[in-house]
């Protein structure tokens, strides 16, 4: 049977960073000023729906640092840290592999559908966060 472990600090900060940062992702995909807003609310409500580890990473601790120049710079950050967070998880609680995976792609996918549904741009970064997401092979 496979014990659920304790997160340490750092690995929560990887979930918060992986979860917060495909949001940041998103957002930035299409920005704009007024969607700025719808966005940030459709994805609160996504990630307060957290259950578990999940919940528990998210809500504690402090908030992530996320680059703010480009896009891609973004994503350096965003990507290898929600493959990090799967494998954290897999490694230490299993069972919540699924949920974090769920609540991440639900708050991405709200963020694209906030404003004037989902742009192209969304769409093919929602598709990065899938991969980043997806079981190794």
């Amino acid at each position: 049977m496979i014990m659920e472990q304790r997160l340490t600090d750092e690995e929560r900060l990887t979930l918060k960073t992986g979860a917060f940062g495909a949001v940041a992702l998103v957002a930035n995909a299409d920005p704009g000023m007024l969607a700025v807003f719808r966005e940030s609310f459709a994805a609160s409500g996504a990630l307060a729906g957290a259950s578990g580890v999940v919940k528990e990473a998210l809500t504690t601790g402090p908030l992530p640092r996320l680059p703010r120049t480009s896009q891609l710079e973004i994503e350096s950050v965003v990507l290898p840290a929600l493959g990090r967070a799967m494998r954290i998880l897999r490694e230490k609680s299993p069972a919540d592999v699924g949920a974090y995976r769920t609540v991440v792609l639900t708050a991405a996918d709200r963020v694209a559908r906030a404003h004037d549904g989902v742009a192209p741009a969304e769409a093919a970064v929602i598709d990065q966060i899938r991969g980043a997401l997806a079981e190794p092979a």
